[in-house]
């Protein structure tokens, strides 16, 4: 990987890794404090960051998912074998996910309910979104012109993400497929087994619109338009996060109303708008951190998160939520879930290094034995 290929990538690890570190907080706190903390302004400000992980890595998602694809597509993999490649790496992202939910229910046997083993959550999503994305990719690669085909795939996930998030207040009232039996209908609209869509879910409508999102943004980065102007495509990026926010403010304002149910916070089109606009603010001020900033002197905490998300956070819900829960469930001041919280850092810290010091390993053990660098393999 070249110099320059390197420093590209590493906003998008700095920017998972800090999706990472906002994950931590927002289950450490909401697991251990006890009712009186829960009640306080800081408890409210941490449940509000912990908004943010859930957008931020399905957007990820889609940026990379945009540099796998052009990446096979210029070394002149056909779309089928494309399709092909990336569907089944969602296939298996979506069985990883299934089996944490199997994890979770033979650690909690005995006081888990059985539906937890079908609930959809945000590692099942991130699986299906790549399917689908990977889907949408091979449509217009098998249909679309030769010529301008990223700016062609970039306008098409934006279009696709824009639809999701404008059937999504539908399909949770008025349009809800309430004849699908809930296992299958959760994975649209989030009811589980509960007779209604829950906000704490993470089905298709809305938030696989997050990753195509992140998909036509990929796709945009990657023109050759965008390549040579590339700090100023990641200004306009975040000039238009912030006027794409004051837009959805606008229009949430407005008297007229499409929907007959209207919920902001959980399936507003116009709530999307604003987390997009959010997105790109972050991914901005992201990419400046690390081009200018501080982002790569030296050792960084929040790229070597972002390098091994799925492992840290696989692992550090046991020792938040689970039996193996380091500090007392709902039952400690701010302070304690802090020390806490600082220790679940560290440790999953630790494990993503020793994780990327044993694949290093491995590559060297790989071009030893072969005579060919790994990165080739």
């Amino acid at each position: 990987m070249t110099p320059s290929s390197t420093h590209r990538l590493a906003y998008i690890d700095w920017m998972r890794g800090l999706a990472c570190v906002l994950m931590f907080q927002t289950h450490c706190y909401d697991s251990w404090l006890n009712p009186e903390a829960r009640k306080t302004t800081f408890f409210m400000w941490s449940q509000l960051g912990g908004t943010l992980p859930a957008p931020l890595f399905l957007f990820l998602a889609g940026i990379s998912f945009a540099l796998v694809t052009d990446k096979l597509r210029q070394k002149g993999v056909a779309p089928n074998a494309i399709a092909q490649k990336t569907i089944r790496r969602g296939a298996e992202i979506l069985a990883l996910g299934l089996l944490f939910r199997l994890q979770e229910y033979v650690i909690a046997w005995g006081w888990a309910p059985w539906s937890d083993l079908l609930r959809v959550d945000i590692l099942n999503t991130i699986g299906i979104s790549m399917m689908l994305m990977g889907s949408v990719c091979w449509i217009v690669l098998k249909l679309g012109p030769a010529t301008r085909i990223r700016q062609i795939l970039g306008v098409t996930a934006g279009g696709v993400a824009l639809l999701i998030s404008l059937l999504t207040p539908l399909l949770w009232t008025t349009w809800r497929p309430r004849w699908l039996p809930w296992p299958i209908e959760s994975y649209i609209d989030g009811v589980h087994n509960l007779g209604q869509p829950q906000s704490w879910l993470f089905p298709i409508f809305p938030w696989t619109a997050f990753a195509f999102a992140g998909l036509a943004i990929g796709f945009l980065l990657l023109s050759d338009w965008a390549r040579r102007r590339e700090a100023a495509v990641f200004a306009m990026a975040g000039v238009g996060g912030v006027a794409l926010i004051y837009l959805a403010r606008w229009l949430d304002a407005r008297p007229e109303r499409l929907y007959a149910v209207y919920d902001f916070w959980h399936t507003s089109p116009n709530f999307f708008l604003i987390r997009v606009g959010l997105l790109l603010a972050i991914l901005t001020a992201t990419y400046a951190w690390c081009r200018w900033g501080a982002g790569q002197w030296g050792f960084s905490p929040l790229i070597q998160l972002g390098q091994t998300s799925l492992l840290v956070y696989w692992v550090h819900i046991e020792f938040v939520y689970g039996r193996l829960s380091i500090v007392p469930k709902h039952a400690a001041g701010i302070r304690t879930a802090s020390v806490g919280l600082l220790a679940i850092f560290l440790a999953m810290l630790a494990l993503s290094i020793l994780r990327t010091r044993r694949k290093a390993r491995n590559w060297t053990k790989t071009q030893w034995r072969t005579g060919v660098p790994a990165r080739q393999l």
